[in-house]
């Protein structure tokens, strides 16, 4: 397929939004219970504000992809059938709750409503944490099954396609929360983050090598004799029968080169994975904070480099057809 950079900047930034938010909320949780220290309500408040810019660069990259941006609201009709329509519907309600979550901390409207048997408080930020949790899984299923369901992409027709979407939005986020973590000097939250942040980009590869092996293993269930109607065992393409592309050669094929392909799944794997999480145990222990910075800047350049991977891998069955232009 031919990735499109607004779907790649789309799905990269609001996957950041949802693991940030929810990195913000694994630190209120964990102090509520007593296991962390009480955090400044400013931190939870400029979490939420990142979270939710991120948010909205998303929301804005995806409008450039397009054709009549202004009929853009007739998305939400076919939630029924359509993972992309509840994606439409789950993320301005995800957007919503996470700037509730800011305003709560930052303008100190955060009353105890009740206490636990183990008198953890139950607080209006808790309630509202609770829900944009749910919420962000929400939406990373929507965003997976967007491309999941898609039977005849058998490179994303796994659910493979949306535990990755959760995890590597899940390890995104967590990186940068502990730079802001690092930033606003708490040091307790930062070092639970930071573990948090090892773990899950640890998961996140594991879970993507895991597809890498399964797609290296698919069999094209077509050939060039089901794809024209054929049964001659020799058929050999000599042309498309154009003298230049057409709608179908530029958008479901991505013209680059096998070793193009190669060196960008090399660059992803070692920029999304490996180098963030060196860079990450070496802040840890304590050579800089601002290396937490560089972590989540060298993960999200990964993290490009394989959502465009991601589009450019799946083989739509029509490219059988359409292989020689002239």
């Amino acid at each position: 397929m031919r990735p499109a950079f607004s779907v790649i900047f789309l799905t990269t930034l609001i996957g950041a939004g949802q693991g940030l938010f929810l990195a913000l909320f694994t630190v209120e949780s964990y102090a509520a219970f007593g296991l962390l220290p009480a955090q400044e309500a400013a931190f939870y408040a400029q979490g939420a504000a990142v979270a939710f810019a991120l948010l909205v660069l998303g929301l804005v990259a995806s409008f450039f992809h397009l054709g009549h941006p202004e009929r853009a609201w007739r998305a939400v009709s076919q939630w029924r059938t359509s993972w992309l329509s509840r994606e439409v519907i789950v993320l301005p309600l995800f957007m919503g709750v996470v700037l509730v979550y800011g305003l709560v901390h930052g303008l100190g409207l955060n009353p105890v409503l009740a206490r636990l048997p183990s008198a953890a408080p139950v607080t209006l930020s808790a309630i509202v944490g609770v829900i944009g949790t749910l919420l962000a899984f929400a939406l990373f299923v929507c965003t997976g099954m967007i491309y999941a369901c898609l039977r005849f992409l058998r490179e994303w027709h796994t659910p493979l396609t949306v535990i990755n979407y959760i995890l590597l939005g899940g390890a995104s986020g967590f990186v940068l929360a502990t730079a802001l973590a690092a930033y606003g000097e708490s040091e307790h939250a930062r070092h639970l983050l930071g573990a948090w942040a090892l773990i899950l980009t640890a998961l996140a590869f594991l879970g993507r090598w895991a597809s890498l092996v399964r797609n290296a293993r698919l069999k094209p269930k077509s050939t060039l004799q089901t794809a024209i109607g054929i049964k001659h065992p020799k058929i050999v393409q000599k042309s498309m029968g154009m003298s230049g592309g057409a709608f179908n050669t530029r958008e479901f094929f991505h013209g680059k080169s096998a070793i193009v392909l190669r060196r960008v799944k090399v660059f992803f794997l070692v920029c999304a994975f490996f180098l963030p999480a060196v860079i990450l145990m070496a802040a840890l222990a304590g050579l800089g904070d601002k290396l937490f910075f560089f972590a989540f800047v060298m993960q999200y350049l990964g993290l490009i480099a394989e959502r465009w991977f991601f589009f450019a891998q799946a083989n739509h069955p029509q490219n059988l057809y359409y292989q020689v232009v002239s």
